[in-house]
């Protein structure tokens, strides 16, 4: 007999927009002690809602990665399964998901040390991986990603009960404020926005390329940025931005000659794991939603080289 699920954090039930408060802690271990993270980037992690550490791996790590990219932007096989995403009106490839899945060498960097062990360590326990994605947002033609939280989604379209996920995202291009880096509302992560209008059948097949429900109202938005501002996550190829999954964010398009790219990995803690979507429609593929059974991460050191 399965357990129904409250659901703490309702949206698209109502036909108006509603805020409430955080019900769930931001950082679930507090003591310093052996931290990975010092305590002036704990303490940010916890009033941002995210961090960026800048250069956590190499420029010869990075150019392993991008290589892969190169080679996985132009097979056929990757780019007609159903884990390839075009963009809405140029076609570009906009993103590979499921790459711990599918790529040995990011499976690998899914159990990195350096930023697996990180989650971790804020989510204070075993973790797996929810979602993997590979982002590209080519120069000129790289569209935008609208304001959202990661978890209205993930809770609502996925059954993730609570709010003990974050997001990595590695950058593999330097990300400049002219070529559509992310974009993060510092300090939203405390507040939980409910979204208006009921979820269409098979909604991911548009909301990955170009999202239109589950984003939170105008007068929502701007009443947030006059609270806490915008911020950039910039910086060179190889740094790292750690983000709640409750902290609003989106990055405009890019009609810079630099493209933007990033390996994007999603933790989640191993208690947390999906149950039926709240909004009463069918489970997203598990290509977009890891639904388990999941095994604990193993985490350590990783070493790449030219050859994989």
């Amino acid at each position: 007999m399965s357990i129904v699920q409250a659901d703490l954090y309702p949206s698209r039930q109502h036909n108006h927009p509603r805020w409430q408060e955080r019900l769930d802690p931001i950082t679930y271990r507090k003591d310093a002690t052996n931290a990975p993270l010092s305590a002036e980037q704990l303490s940010r992690f916890e009033r941002d809602g995210f961090l960026v550490i800048e250069n956590l791996f190499s420029a010869e790590e990075v150019a392993v990665f991008k290589a892969e990219l190169e080679r996985m932007s132009k097979d056929p096989q990757v780019l007609e399964a159903p884990t390839a995403i075009r963009e809405p009106d140029s076609g570009a490839l906009r993103s590979v998901f499921a790459i711990h899945r599918s790529n040995e060498l990011f499976a690998r960097v899914a159990r990195d040390e350096r930023t697996a062990g990180l989650v971790r360590y804020l989510l204070d326990g075993d973790i797996y991986v929810h979602q993997s994605r590979l982002n590209l947002k080519p120069g000129f033609k790289g569209k935008e990603f609208y304001w959202h939280s990661d978890f209205e989604t993930w809770h609502t379209e996925d059954g993730l009960p609570r709010m003990r996920t974050i997001s990595c995202s590695i950058l593999l291009t330097d990300n400049h404020p002219w070529n559509g880096p992310l974009m993060l509302i510092p300090g939203s992560h405390r507040h939980y926005i409910s979204c208006v209008g009921q979820t269409p059948e098979n909604h991911y097949e548009q909301s990955l390329r170009r999202q239109e429900f589950g984003i939170p109202d105008e007068d929502s938005l701007r009443e947030m940025v006059d609270l806490y501002g915008i911020e950039q996550a910039t910086g060179p190829a190889g740094s790292v931005v750690l983000f709640d999954c409750n902290t609003l964010h989106g990055s405009g398009s890019n009609i810079a000659p630099s493209p933007r790219s990033n390996l994007f990995y999603v933790y989640n803690h191993v208690d947390n794991k999906p149950t039926a979507p709240f909004d009463g429609m069918p489970p997203r593929p598990e290509f977009v939603a890891e639904r388990g059974p999941v095994e604990p991460l193993d985490i350590g050191p990783q070493h790449y080289g030219a050859r994989h």
